[in-house]
């Protein structure tokens, strides 16, 4: 049994082991309609419970596919609906009930404590569908399409990131650490990334780069991720906040300093952080970048199911 909860804490070989086989059974699956179960149907018979405190819709949309093209089946929660929510139930009793009539847990929280509490008694592995501090299926879904797309591993590419350090960002920053990959972000002066995660990167004896300005952060890259600047539950003032932002919009003149080729990928949902002509244009692979979640977070159950190929 493997949890799925932090790049940070996952092997490299592992990692690549799981993008391996996604590409494999994204291929396998082009004859395939959306819900006909893949050859050998590996999880027939397993259960996957989701539960979601925040919302979504690619995260839950695709993990319900990813079960489902594995024959297996899945339940989908919101913690208002359990006695977790409502009725004071502790997360040991939940995890035990879980642990009785699931196979796997995906949750998908605004509290990371919240998550190790649950590793601690569940017998089942737990897959984080984002948390505060970590995206980690995005960004694995992310490293799988920027090698698709771009037909080089990753760790021979720049990679750049612009806008607001957040958790997709930090997921970001460590899939560059166990990659290999040239990682410059441009954001603020305010809102570069946390003590936390750069003393993390600082131990590995790797780098990052950080620009408070755009230009310098796209600078020759190979790829540009964004992502919302003003998330859901943004506690911020934020007409404020985005006047901070003003000069980190993605437009063409910025991504002019980038490579002719650079591509652009976006977690969605988008804001007012991309103009259309870049978000809509030709070396736009968001729509693309969304289907994969799906093919990799299959790869990402086998493994936590301990039945990756």
């Amino acid at each position: 049994m493997r949890h799925f909860i932090n790049l940070k804490d996952i092997p490299s070989k592992d990692l690549r082991k799981i993008i391996i086989d996604a590409k494999k059974r994204k291929n396998h699956r082009k004859a395939l309609s959306t819900l006909e179960v893949d050859k050998g149907a590996p999880l027939k018979g397993k259960m996957l419970v989701q539960m979601f405190e925040k919302p979504s819709s690619r995260t839950r949309i695709s993990f319900y596919l990813a079960i489902k093209q594995l024959g297996g089946g899945t339940l989908t929660l919101r913690s208002n609906e359990l006695h977790l929510g409502q009725g004071g139930e502790s997360i040991a009793d939940t995890a035990k009930i879980l642990s009785t009539y699931a196979d796997g847990f995906m949750l998908r929280t605004d509290n990371d404590k919240k998550i190790d509490e649950f590793k601690k008694y569940l017998k089942i592995p737990i897959i984080n569908g984002l948390s505060p501090e970590s995206h980690p299926t995005q960004i694995l879904s992310d490293v799988f399409t920027v090698e698709e797309i771009l037909k080089k591993p990753i760790s021979k590419l720049k990679i750049s990131w612009v806008g607001d350090s957040n958790n997709v960002l930090d997921s970001l920053i460590a899939a560059s650490v166990k990659f290999s990959f040239k990682l410059s972000i441009g954001c603020p002066k305010k809102f570069e990334p946390g003590k936390k995660i750069k003393q993390w990167v600082k131990k590995n004896k790797k780098k990052i780069h950080i620009y408070n300005d755009p230009k310098k952060a796209v600078l020759n890259a190979d790829v540009i991720f964004a992502d919302k600047v003003i998330s859901l539950n943004d506690k911020v003032d934020k007409k404020k906040k985005l006047q901070y932002f003003k000069k980190f919009k993605i437009n063409k003149k910025l991504v002019s300093y980038a490579k002719k080729k650079c591509i652009f990928l976006h977690c969605l949902p988008r804001g007012n952080e991309v103009h259309d002509e870049i978000f809509l244009g030709k070396n736009s692979y968001v729509w693309q970048q969304a289907l994969n979640r799906v093919h990799v977070q299959k790869s990402i159950l086998l493994y936590c199911f301990g039945k990756l190929r």
